[in-house]
């Protein structure tokens, strides 16, 4: 690796699995200290054993509002000054809007965007203070191009998609970027909602990505110099047609 987080912090949610976990892994590859923030408290201790002396479990439970904005002292506390900030939890919810779940909406759209927001207002104070820093969201496709089989995923992802450009324009003048990136179809846990006889398919004709993919998507990003910023970095496997 060539160290081009040397010195730099982080912190992830969502980090016990999936696109979390391997952006968290990529970044200690490249000499960050990162906070790997989750719920799962067993699993985190397990990975920052794994992952060595630069990774730092915190468990917080993103649905817990005091929580989520009161985890900035504890995230200084293990790493000091925050450079990055990884908005990366979600959850998934597929299926016609007619036959769905409205309990289940609720959960996924706390997740998605109310704890992504509030855990970016927890940290962007700081951020303004210190003149510089980066926020990243997990996006997805769907918050640009409506998914017919996901209305309300949809819906959450263009919710993140508001919010950061919205917000991005009032903290540019301190020197912090915002950016989001915005896979198609991952292999992640988020997956599992999908219809078997979907997922057969995607993997036959090889249309879903690897979350290592999406990681050194966000390590591009990151590590554009300060006047640049990346916006938004759609990703796709090369086989869907959007």
């Amino acid at each position: 690796m060539t160290n081009k987080m040397d010195g730099k912090t982080a912190a992830i949610t969502g980090a016990a699995s999936g696109i979390g976990l391997e952006c968290a892994r990529i970044l200690i590859e490249e000499g960050a200290r990162v906070v790997l923030i989750d719920r799962a408290e067993d699993r985190l201790k397990t990975l920052c054993e794994e992952l060595g002396d630069n990774a730092k479990p915190l468990v917080i439970d993103l649905l817990d509002g005091p929580q989520v904005s009161g985890m900035l002292p504890k995230i200084e506390e293990l790493v000091g000054p925050l450079n990055v900030f990884h908005a990366n939890a979600g959850a998934y919810v597929g299926g016609a809007a007619a036959e769905g779940n409205p309990d289940e909406w609720d959960r996924m759209l706390n997740l998605n965007i109310n704890a992504a927001f509030r855990s970016v207002q927890a940290v962007l104070p700081r951020m303004i203070e210190r003149k510089t820093g980066d926020i990243i969201f997990t996006s997805s496709v769907a918050g640009v191009v409506p998914v017919v089989w996901e209305p309300i995923y949809t819906a959450s992802k263009f919710a993140v998609q508001a919010f950061l450009h919205a917000t991005r324009r009032q903290v540019s003048e301190y020197g912090i970027r915002m950016g989001a990136v915005l896979p198609g179809p991952v292999v992640t846990a988020l997956l599992d909602d999908w219809p078997k006889e979907k997922m057969e398919e995607a993997l036959a004709i090889g249309s879903l990505m690897q979350p290592r993919e999406v990681a050194e998507a966000v390590l591009f990003m990151l590590t554009r110099p300060r006047g640049v910023v990346i916006r938004d970095m759609v990703i796709l496997p090369n086989s869907v047609d959007l």
